[in-house]
């Protein structure tokens, strides 16, 4: 439990705006607990919407985290590219995540992998053993998994410093000007929902090249190149370019298009991964076509064009 004295200058304020002041807790997180009765002023449980005097004491309990479980079970859809006594390239399908995560009770490639029998390397924490990348879960395609532990360090090492070459293709709306360009704007927690991610001056650095592959009347087909790896950072530069992934409403895609074409996620598909090999030194690719949905809703757009 912690406890914080209220200062003069958030006199006024509603606990809820208060308390994520003084403590860095996110509104959404101080929402719930204020809801289990964990946040108290002066010793009472309060509602959100309560203020607060200067000279209040203020008290929040925050539960231990949970731990996530592996739960070995194989996924339908998951498709293995290669296999070697180092690593395992892994084609995900679109609705399964990378590892499993508190909040999400569906598929995974770690659960996956454990359930089809493979050894994978034992580094990282517990749920995400192995894991160098993710791919979030309604984003198909390539990601690749180490077996072994020199594997796993030097995978990581690759990827943090910018080795590995990430390419995806994306269906997004409207016709970005110049065709051809690079987003620099860096990336942080939205500050209004911990779920997404936002374009912020001071978050991480974050850069996105990209290429028109061809132009439809009402979407474009780009090919996009990843200098940088952070969490849903194609579909925010997209999104402040003005150009969001088709079928990506929580970035502004239009959720009639999407309809119309017949996608229940977004536009995005990682088509192309290339790496230094950590146990043969040579330089390797893998590729992925694009899954029956993408390719059905391409095809629409091309023939309404």
């Amino acid at each position: 439990m912690s406890v914080h004295l209220v200062p003069d200058g958030l006199a006024g304020e509603r606990v809820d705006a208060a308390a994520a002041r003084m403590t860095g807790v996110s509104r959404s997180r101080l929402a719930e607990l204020i809801a289990d009765g964990l946040v108290r002023l002066n010793g009472e449980a309060v509602g959100k919407s309560a203020r607060v005097v200067a000279g209040d004491l203020l008290e929040l309990e925050i539960p231990a985290p949970r731990e996530a479980v592996v739960v070995p079970r194989e996924v339908a859809g998951v498709r293995i590219v290669h296999d070697d006594a180092d690593l395992v390239v892994v084609d995900k399908p679109a609705g399964v995540a990378a590892h499993p995560s508190l909040g999400w009770d569906g598929p995974d490639v770690v659960s996956h992998l454990a359930g089809a029998g493979f050894r994978i390397s034992t580094s990282g924490a517990p749920e995400r053993q192995g894991i160098v990348q993710r791919l979030d879960v309604g984003t198909s395609g390539l990601m690749v998994v180490a077996k072994s532990e020199p594997a796993y360090t030097a995978l990581k090492r690759a990827f943090r410093d910018r080795e590995v070459e990430k390419v995806y293709h994306t269906l997004v709306q409207g016709h970005p000007d110049p065709f051809t360009g690079t987003i620099d704007a860096p990336i942080a927690r939205h500050p209004g929902h911990d779920w997404k991610m936002a374009v912020i001056e001071g978050g991480r650095h974050s850069v996105t090249h990209y290429d028109t592959l061809e132009a439809f009347r009402s979407a474009t087909l780009l090919e996009v190149h990843l200098e940088t790896g952070r969490t849903h950072q194609i579909r925010v530069h997209m999104a402040a370019l003005r150009h969001p992934c088709v079928g990506d409403p929580l970035y502004g895609g239009d959720p009639v298009l999407a309809a119309r074409l017949g996608l229940e996620r977004q536009w995005l598909h990682a088509v192309e991964l290339s790496f230094v090999h950590p146990g043969s030194g040579e330089w390797v690719t893998f590729t992925s076509p694009y899954p029956a949905d993408l390719a059905d809703a391409l095809a629409h757009v091309a023939e309404a064009s």
